[in-house]
């Protein structure tokens, strides 16, 4: 009952201090989602929303955009536009999930530790493009954490298609292969992972990787915690205009949020498919 008060006072105090705005909705938005009885609940979640970093992967607006949906599913939700809460160490004992938008930027000692800890010791944690795998650089630990690191993505905004690879997997259960028009992440990636969407590379801008397949959306474990992550996402527009890529990471966030109550998934073959 504690750490639940704590949490609560710290939601207040985080509205309080008029970090939120108005939410903003994406006029394509998903209107009918497609629920599994094998993808646990939000209701009852404890949400740390950390959001930040260069303003070009509009993070606010991805906040104002999830917070809304996350509250309506009966998870509490408390926003930070800083990493400091992760020095918190009663907040982060008290969450189950961490739900990162913070491109670049840099991660103290103490942040990193804290956030580090709080994944092994069971929280989850979720997030999309380069808010969660374009985050500090230099931070090896943080990036084994997640399983990828952006390096490139060879002509900009551009159209592209997304594979679905995994039809089993409750994150992409019933979701079909989707285009994209936005940056195609070339990803370095850990191969111990489960990877539920790929996309391949042509030769229009970068001809020495035509052909070459790279993760969209993976799930994993550090520790006791639940990871998920898509490249998805530059703007909040390419998020909310394809139903499909919106689903993905609603479900993704609903996934990881389980890794204190539900046992790690055993799956035989974490290499992707090529």
């Amino acid at each position: 009952m504690k750490s639940r008060r704590l949490f609560i006072n710290r939601a207040l105090t985080t509205l309080a201090g008029g970090l939120l705005a108005k939410p903003v909705f994406g006029k394509n938005s998903l209107t009918k989602t497609v629920s599994f009885q094998d993808l646990p609940s939000l209701k009852g979640r404890k949400v740390l929303f950390t959001w930040g970093g260069w303003k070009g992967h509009e993070p606010e607006k991805f906040l104002n955009h999830f917070k809304p949906w996350i509250e309506e599913e009966g998870a509490e939700v408390v926003a930070y536009n800083s990493l400091e809460p992760y020095t918190d160490a009663a907040l982060m004992n008290a969450i189950d999930i961490v739900i990162q938008v913070f491109t670049m930027s840099q991660i103290s000692k103490e942040q990193e530790k804290g956030l580090l800890e709080a994944i092994k010791n069971g929280a989850g944690m979720a997030g999309w493009h380069g808010g969660m795998c374009d985050a500090f650089r230099q931070n090896v630990e943080y990036q084994f954490m997640t399983g990828g690191q952006w390096v490139a993505h060879p002509g900009g905004i551009i159209d592209y298609i997304v594979n679905i690879t995994d039809q089993n997997d409750p994150v992409t259960k019933g979701l079909k292969d989707f285009k994209m028009t936005s940056e195609q992440y070339y990803m370095h990636v850990d191969p111990n992972m489960k990877v539920m969407a790929t996309t391949t590379f042509n030769a229009d801008h970068a001809p020495w990787i035509a052909g070459c397949v790279i993760p969209v959306c993976w799930k994993k474990m550090y520790g006791k915690g639940r990871i998920f992550y898509t490249s998805l996402g530059h703007h909040l527009s390419h998020i909310t205009e394809v139903p499909e890529a919106a689903e993905m990471i609603k479900r993704g966030i609903k996934w990881a949020s389980a890794s204190k109550y539900d046992s790690p998934e055993p799956w035989v073959s974490p290499v992707y498919p090529v």
